[in-house]
């Protein structure tokens, strides 16, 4: 019994140091599936990565200042670019490839995604900062 509990600590032990030699990283909590532009912007100034699947000439007419693009065609071969330590907000024209964005990175393990509700759209009409050029 006493060697069963001194190995089941061991295991439990080793398995809690992890590769990086005892320290993890904390996963970002898990977000709704869509977030309105207030939430979206909320997200944003709190550090999310904010990711648009839109095509170049759509991002270079006005992005939201600070996102990353990756058209959605690219998506599944360049998730690497993409980190899983930060909640992420996945941004498009009205919403619909946002959507499969974000759904194309929870399937990856992406651990927090959510889709902007109404796109750049909506994030236009409400006044939202938007950043012109490539």
């Amino acid at each position: 019994m006493a060697r069963a509990l001194k190995l089941l600590i061991a295991t439990l032990l080793v398995a809690g140091c992890g590769a990086t030699g005892g320290t993890t990283s904390t996963p970002p909590p898990p977000v709704a599936p869509t977030v309105t532009v207030t939430e979206a912007a909320s997200l944003r100034d709190a550090g999310a990565f904010v990711l648009d699947v839109r095509e170049p000439a759509e991002w270079t007419a006005g992005h939201i200042p600070g996102a990353t693009l990756i058209p959605l065609g690219s998506l599944p071969s360049r998730l690497s670019e993409v980190p899983r330590d930060r909640t992420i907000l996945v941004v498009c024209h009205s919403g619909n490839r946002s959507a499969q964005g974000r759904d194309i990175l929870l399937g990856a393990g992406f651990p927090s995604v959510t889709s902007l509700d109404g796109g750049m759209t909506e994030w236009a009409a409400a006044g939202m900062p938007i950043e012109p050029g490539g």
